[in-house]
């Protein structure tokens, strides 16, 4: 099933009114969930819609809140987020790094108290459609656990780096488990097992059940130990700049929600398409594994399923179409 993207958008956008946002701030909240959709992530478009909506009716997300800067220090803010919604403060607090970097060379904005952002690529694309490299990272509620351990201690602390292109802008998106929490819902929606093991069951075997993983909360983190280690500095960093909550702290509540974030820019007017052309090329001389296959830069997969969507529509999954029209 396909829909239109502007009737997306247009039902998201009511239904965040009925909840009790502003026109402005639902617009920008449902473009970011519809845009999600667009670009083929499923898992923080449409499909989390429900649960975003949840968190609303439990005061979780505080529909009109509005962040604010506690601190600056030369290119560099303090916001506290307010428990506002998480898409309208990441956008702001990326819009502001980029006004910080255009005027100092680089900016920074580290927020605390804030909640979900859902696609962390989406402001990735944000710092590079405004022709800044940017770089953003969350903590999470504790889903994953460290490598030697069985039991989640971990976020899966996603990471962004975006650089701008002439061509196609190159975006990294990724958790710190092999597959995201989203990615293995997407997978288990469609009753498919995993391309590659993703975490481990209840009984501590490698699965690529996405199901059994999700239950047992033992994804496998990307590099193994490296993942695990990556997961740890991130929380610290977003903590400690932000001077907000840590993954434990955020995991002694029962959901998720007041998590810390950190957004960085840097304006860079020199800098040589040329070369990050020249990367990608001798990237793509590798041979494919598979006859038909291909190499993909970062990103590029995203450009090609946008494509594909704003000419054929959005898939959407049925039984959620419908549960999220009547709400």
């Amino acid at each position: 099933m396909r829909i239109p993207y502007s009737k997306l958008k247009a039902e998201l956008q009511l239904i965040l009114e009925v909840h009790g946002m502003s026109r402005d701030r639902a617009a920008i909240c449902a473009g970011i969930f519809s845009d999600n959709s667009r670009d083929g992530v499923y898992s923080h478009g449409l499909n989390r819609f429900p649960t975003f909506i949840q968190m609303l009716k439990d005061g979780l997300v505080k529909p009109m809140a509005e962040p604010e800067r506690i601190a600056k220090n030369g290119a560099m803010e303090q916001w506290d987020g307010q428990l506002a919604p998480g898409m309208y403060t990441a956008t702001l607090a990326m819009d502001r790094a980029i006004d910080l970097a255009r005027e100092f060379g680089l900016g920074a904005v580290a927020v605390r108290n804030t909640n979900h952002w859902m696609r962390g690529g989406t402001y990735g694309w944000q710092a590079a459609d405004a022709g800044c490299i940017g770089f953003c990272t969350t903590n999470t509620i504790a889903n994953m656990p460290p490598w030697g351990g069985t039991e989640p201690t971990l976020g899966n602390n996603p990471l962004v780096l975006a650089v701008p292109r002439a061509k196609g802008h190159v975006v990294l998106d990724m958790a710190l488990s092999q597959y995201s929490y989203g990615k293995m819902q997407e997978y288990a929606l469609k009753e498919e097992e995993l391309p590659l093991a993703g975490g481990y069951d209840e009984y501590g075997e490698l699965s690529r059940n996405p199901t059994k993983i999700r239950e047992a909360e033992r994804p496998l983190p990307i590099g193994y130990w490296k993942g695990s280690g990556l997961s740890l500095v991130l929380d610290v960093l977003v903590a400690s700049l932000s001077g907000g909550r840590t993954v434990a702290q955020i995991s002694s509540e029962a959901q998720e929600a007041g998590v810390s974030q950190f957004f960085l820019c840097m304006h860079t007017p020199f800098l040589d398409d040329q070369i990050c052309d020249q990367i990608i090329e001798f990237t793509k001389t590798s041979a494919p594994v598979k006859t038909d296959g291909k190499i993909r830069y970062p990103g590029e997969s995203t450009l090609h399923t946008r494509q594909e969507n704003e000419a054929k529509g959005i898939p959407v999954d049925h039984a959620i179409w419908e549960q999220v029209r009547k709400m």
